[in-house]
């Protein structure tokens, strides 16, 4: 008979469970010392039974192994398969992405409101600008007035002088 593909999931029967854990180990333990064999890597397992019976591989040993792990930075390369504990945090990560985003979100809103107003500055720049131009010529005008002016009274006294 040859090997078949089994669905994953608990072993109700205690018996066959205890059959099936030893079998399993037996096999990772084998997959862990012929990995350890061809990469040349250090590697420790640790599992415990449904009666709380420790099992262990490692090489060079599990000692070892677990002492330079524990001094290593909490940041490793290792996979943990705890699945509620990956869950919460993707949520906390999830929330963090979305509070970080709703930050951008504002702070572009933020930097329109800011080009806006700049821009209604810039106008009112221009316009202030132009308004000074306005003055300067406004200015002018009233000299040229006041030459006319003086122009016209000269006129006048001369036509008023006899000949």
């Amino acid at each position: 008979m040859g090997r078949r593909k089994i669905e994953i999931k608990m072993v109700k029967d205690l018996n066959t469970r205890q059959v099936t854990f030893s079998k399993r180990r037996s096999g990772l333990f084998k997959k862990a010392n012929e990995l350890s064999i061809m990469c040349g890597c250090e590697l420790a397992i640790v599992m415990f039974s449904h009666g709380n019976k420790p099992y262990s591989y490692g090489h060079p040993n599990v000692d070892a192994v677990a002492a330079k792990v524990l001094q290593k930075e909490p940041n490793s390369n290792s996979v943990q398969c705890n699945s509620s504990s990956n869950d919460e945090k993707l949520n906390k990560l999830n929330e963090e992405l979305n509070d970080i985003m709703e930050q951008t979100y504002e702070e572009a809103k933020k930097g329109e409101a800011l080009d806006k107003a700049l821009e209604e500055k810039k106008k009112e720049l221009e316009n202030f600008q132009d308004l000074s131009v306005l003055e300067e010529l406004r200015f002018n005008i009233k000299e040229r007035m006041n030459e006319l002016e003086a122009v016209e009274a000269m006129l006048m006294i001369k036509e008023q002088e006899p000949i």
